[in-house]
């Protein structure tokens, strides 16, 4: 039985906008993907066959590029979790800034030489020491392997940086695991980093925005419910160490960046996840690319050079105090 207070909409075409720059108007161009089936939740081989693919069509599509600046890059370990420590040629040894790197990949892809390569981008980008932490992920490490791993490099770091040394950020479902992660920290008694960045934050895994629907098929991506359930393990989703939007940002955050495109799925994530920082009192930006999915580009367009200045710009005010 349908809603009938639901908004009906005829289907129809979306063109491509012509103000875009030709790097964006290309990737829009592009076939969208889609989300495609996933295996059952009890087929762990069926997953990691998965994953296995969209790591490699990862590599491929988004990170085979040459880092702009050579970088020094070495494994490090803390407990059961791993990472890599990224340092850009011309960092100087007196830089005590490190920004902690956690990727994304739907909590359940992106490790391994994936993490590695989004963790050197980021560090080209910033210009700075890069601490990525490689986290253990489904089908064999669920909730809350992966957040204890965030948890315990967080800590490491602590050891030998003042808390305003630290930026903490990531994209997708590395911002999910920010977010978790500073809620975590704090109820912890641990103290908070600088700044976070949170670049189009997987915040919500109950998927209760407004943009899972109005920007469904508009975003390849799809509904990654399936995935979310796997990741829980049966923990409720709703839960701030799983949803940090619905945490308490009252009791302390730090200053934070949002990002989001207005063809993103989680779009409302983003939108929701800055107007609670506000609502608290906290320090927080919001930056939306026009016409972007999510993953924005693809890399190299005009406009993610645009946000990454702004990303570049609000982490060196917050490394430098505010």
């Amino acid at each position: 039985m349908s809603d009938k207070s639901a908004l009906q909409i005829p289907a129809r075409d979306i063109p491509v906008p012509g103000h875009l720059s030709p790097e964006a108007q290309a990737w829009l161009a592009m076939p969208r993907a889609g989300g495609g089936g996933r295996p059952a939740l009890d087929d762990p081989e069926g997953w990691r066959q998965l994953i296995a693919a969209s790591d490699a069509m990862m590599m491929q599509m988004y990170l085979h590029r040459e880092p702009s600046v050579p970088c020094a890059i070495r494994e490090l370990h803390e407990g059961d979790a791993k990472g890599y420590e990224i340092i850009p040629e011309g960092v100087s040894p007196d830089d005590r800034r490190v920004y902690l790197d956690i990727h994304g990949g739907a909590l359940i892809m992106g490790g391994g030489e994936v993490c590695k390569a989004i963790a050197t981008r980021s560090a080209c980008h910033l210009g700075v020491r890069v601490v990525a932490v490689d986290y253990r992920m489904p089908p064999d490490h669920p909730y809350p392997a992966g957040l204890d791993d965030c948890l315990n490099v967080y800590k490491a770091l602590l050891r030998d940086h003042a808390p305003s040394e630290i930026i903490v950020g990531g994209g997708s479902a590395g911002a999910n695991l920010v977010g978790a992660l500073l809620h975590r920290a704090r109820d912890e008694g641990l103290p908070m980093p600088a700044a976070a960045l949170l670049l189009s934050p997987e915040a919500d895994l109950t998927e209760s925005g407004d943009s899972f629907r109005t920007n469904a098929g508009v975003d390849g991506m799809g509904s990654l419910m399936q995935v979310n359930l796997l990741y829980a393990a049966g923990a409720p989703l709703d839960h701030p160490y799983l949803s940090p939007l619905f945490g308490d940002f009252s009791k302390g955050f730090p200053p934070t960046l949002v990002t989001a495109g207005t063809r993103d799925l989680f779009l409302s994530n983003a939108v929701r996840f800055h107007r609670a920082l506000r609502a608290a009192g906290v320090p927080a930006e919001l930056h939306i690319l026009e016409a972007a999915a999510h993953g924005f580009f693809g890399g190299g367009t005009p406009e993610e050079a645009e946000l990454n200045a702004e990303v570049r710009r609000f982490s060196e005010k917050w490394w430098g105090g505010g």
